[in-house]
């Protein structure tokens, strides 16, 4: 029996009093207006409004937007900064940050608070980006986007104030998804590495077979007839399935990938994804930390003002990220941009 936290149990009920239609019987264009776990999370803040002082989103020392090169044409980017003087300080570390959503919903509002408290722990830019979503856009136009943001970062990291040798890239979910693809991309093409990876309950295999699939395949916020739903949307074509830029566990070599922290969620249809990859990952002789947070459900990463596991899981990143700073070498930017 998997006990949910009752402060988690609290969102959820929150979710569940917009009483919306299943996400399965939706368009794409109708279920990009449903309620989101952000949504939820404010109706609960509401209500402990009188009983303690709740911020959120956290803020942070600025936040900027910027257009970058996509693989097809501009994409809109937002710049989250840390709170601190940049005028007496070097270039600062880069989050390349990508959203959830199935790579069909999800907006850079929907997980703000998610590069906040990243850009706080971690003192790192973060940058996130708007990559193009489908059916409008399937795959690969997502995971091609993501790449183009990186290798725009590596290149111009210096005009927004941010170090072009110390770039990371991290993702919720779909956008955990997108982070391992650029750096599989990255290997693929003999491309620098990010120095690190942080993969907060990443999709590694679009063939939703793994055990937790099946023994979650009925709890929310997300389900397995959701996954289905984005798979369809995401991939028609079932060739796809197999690709690794798609379903990055299927890739066949993952040695010199950097250092990684996988976090996930123990009530997630996607918990199996990441201890799959990261298992994976070890045997290739690559870094990783994994820690899976008990009684939370998938999209807990972004709830810091609500639930402990969240404050203890955005804690877990910052680290990680700081130490990979620390890690970096000179020979790490020898490779070709």
């Amino acid at each position: 029996m998997h006990a949910i936290t009752p402060q988690m149990q609290e969102i959820l009920d929150c979710l569940f009093d917009f009483h919306t239609p299943p996400l399965d019987t939706l368009s794409p264009e109708n279920a990009r207006n449903l309620p989101s776990i952000t949504d939820a999370a404010h109706a609960v803040i509401g209500r402990h409004l009188t009983k303690r002082a709740l911020r959120f989103p956290e803020t942070v020392g600025r936040v900027e937007h910027i257009l970058i090169p996509g693989a097809a044409g501009p994409l809109l980017a937002r710049l989250y900064y840390p709170d601190m003087n940049m005028d007496n300080l070097p270039s600062l570390p880069v989050l390349l940050y990508f959203h959830g959503g199935g790579w069909v919903l999800g907006t850079l509002d929907t997980y703000d608070s998610s590069c906040r408290a990243l850009c706080n722990t971690s003192q790192f830019i973060v940058v996130s980006v708007a990559y193009r979503q489908a059916p409008e856009h399937p795959f690969p136009a997502a995971a091609n986007d993501a790449f183009a943001a990186y290798r725009w970062i590596l290149e111009n990291a210096q005009s927004f104030g941010g170090n072009r040798d110390l770039v990371a890239v991290a993702g919720e979910s779909a956008g955990g998804n997108l982070a391992a693809v650029v750096c599989l991309k990255a290997k693929e093409l003999g491309i620098r590495q990010p120095i690190h990876q942080l993969l907060i309950y990443p999709v590694t295999d679009v063939g939703l077979g793994t055990s937790s699939h099946l023994e979650f395949r009925d709890v929310q916020p997300l389900n397995e007839q959701m996954m289905i739903w984005f798979r369809k949307h995401y991939l028609p074509n079932e060739l796809d399935h197999e690709d690794p830029f798609a379903s990055p566990l299927r890739a066949k070599d993952v040695s010199g990938l950097p250092s990684t922290t996988i976090i996930t969620a123990e009530i997630d249809p996607l918990s199996s994804d990441g201890d799959l990859y990261a298992q994976k990952l070890v045997d290739a002789g690559v870094m990783v930390t994994k820690k899976r947070f008990l009684g939370v459900t998938h999209e807990f990463f972004g709830l810091k003002a609500l639930l402990p596991e969240s404050r203890e899981a955005v804690d877990l990143a910052g680290l990680e990220l700081k130490s990979s700073v620390d890690r970096a070498t000179p020979s790490q930017f020898s490779a070709a941009v």
